[in-house]
């Protein structure tokens, strides 16, 4: 009996995969009578997932998020046609150097360049500078208007031969438009990149996403110098492509942005659920609300106006107190007393815009409470009501209800994306410390 059962053939099986839930057999091992190796006769599919695992994280499509690759094929779309237009605009400014004249310096060419590339990187810290800390909570916005500014910047590379007096000006005014699309497009990358992952892999889609670029990027400039040497000394050829690539550039940056289906929350996602809430007492998910909000300052639109459909742009977060002057400051104090024991942050009414101050102390959901609040207020100011009454009454019977039912649609609720600069405060009374003890 115990002689039959080592006799038993021992069979080894290989299997391959980028997760424990896509795995595929390779191989069969069989080691009886003799060792036997019969492999899997679709090895095409094994070839062809060793190639796709250079290209796409791993693990996928479990391991990032529905929207990852409708974004990623617009994305790569237009970095295709960005590439090919490459082309056409460092032949155009070469050309406007002096490439190829004798009369034409290597200092002076140096010089010129050199003079273009400081214009952009002094361009990319003043950016920084000023928008550095609303980057991230406006990623999709930021991330449509770096590939424009990108656009402006070729547009500018294309027309400087054919105004040769101002050749200084225009390429530095491209070179300072590239520069904004070097720090806006970095920067949401990386918030993008943080939303994508879904198992703690943003480095593996960050150099998948590379591989993805650098494919894209070989493309365009097979493409764009097959293009540059066709339409070579033809003007109208030259624009005619130019400008139908950045048309279509355009498009398929917009397609990518209104694809993706951001689960933080902001101070415009906050007011569009806000609103939504209050008329149903539902939820939107985050694939609803990304067709609703804008992916564009709101500047841009014809539609911008104070009305409730932008109860955001009604409220300030983390304002000066030394701003405030003497009758708003006893205002504030009334409610400090008032309405705002016990909270970390308290609310001024001024003017229709709702302000909101932060105490020192806050934490993130306190910040987040706040700038809800701030909303509620700013949406009860048309019905003339006692603004701090009716509001805080509206946070006790239902702020706990929305937080809950948030996370049930799968918002992120930890912290409210906003500047990382917000101006904080601190105040304290030895009145109220011996009343709650």
């Amino acid at each position: 009996m115990e002689e039959s059962k080592t006799k038993q053939p021992l069979i080894i099986e290989e299997w391959n995969g980028s997760s424990s839930t896509k795995l595929f057999r390779t191989a069969t091992i069989t080691a009886s009578p003799s060792l036997s190796i019969q492999r899997s006769a679709n090895r095409f599919n094994h070839v062809w997932r060793r190639f796709l695992d250079a290209f796409v994280p791993e693990g996928f499509p479990g391991s990032v998020t529905p929207d990852y690759v409708p974004f990623q094929v617009w994305d790569s779309l237009q970095g295709l046609s960005t590439y090919i237009r490459t082309m056409l605009s460092t032949q155009a400014l070469l050309s406007a150097i002096g490439v190829g004249e004798k009369s034409a310096t290597i200092i002076g060419a140096t010089f010129q360049w050199f003079l273009r590339d400081l214009t952009g990187m002094l361009g990319g810290i003043l950016f920084t500078f000023y928008q550095g800390s609303n980057l991230d909570s406006n990623a999709k916005m930021w991330r449509l208007v770096a590939d424009l500014m990108n656009d402006l910047g070729m547009l500018m590379d294309l027309l400087s031969p054919l105004y040769p007096s101002a050749f200084i000006f225009i390429v530095c005014l491209g070179s300072l438009s590239r520069s904004f699309t070097g720090v806006a497009s970095g920067a949401t990358r990386a918030a993008l990149t943080q939303h994508f992952a879904l198992q703690n892999n943003a480095a593996d889609i960050s150099a998948k996403e590379g591989s993805q670029e650098t494919m894209a990027t070989m493309i365009g400039m097979a493409l764009g110098m097959l293009l540059a040497r066709i339409t070579t000394e033809n003007p109208l050829a030259i624009w005619i492509s130019f400008l139908s690539l950045t048309m279509f550039h355009i498009y398929a940056n917009y397609k990518a942005v209104r694809c993706l289906a951001l689960d933080s929350l902001n101070f415009e996602r906050s007011s569009i659920l806000l609103q939504h809430f209050i008329e149903t007492g539902q939820v939107l998910s985050p694939k609803q609300v990304s067709t609703m909000e804008h992916v564009l300052p709101l500047w841009t639109t014809l539609r911008w106006s104070k009305s409730d459909k932008f109860l955001h742009t009604r409220v300030i977060l983390g304002i000066r107190v030394s701003s405030l002057d003497h009758h708003e400051m006893a205002n504030l104090l009334n409610s400090a007393v008032s309405f705002y024991k016990t909270a970390k942050y308290l609310l001024v009414e001024r003017q229709g815009i709702v302000s909101v101050i932060i105490h020192k102390d806050s934490t993130a959901a306190d910040i987040l409470k706040s700038y809800i609040h701030a909303l509620v207020m700013t949406n009860l100011m048309d019905e003339k009501a006692s603004l701090h009454l009716e509001s805080q009454a509206w946070m006790d019977k239902q702020y706990e209800d929305l937080v809950q039912k948030l996370k049930s649609r799968g918002w992120k609720t930890e912290r409210l994306l906003s500047p990382s600069v917000i101006w904080k405060a601190c105040w304290y009374s030895e009145s109220w410390d011996e009343k709650t003890n």
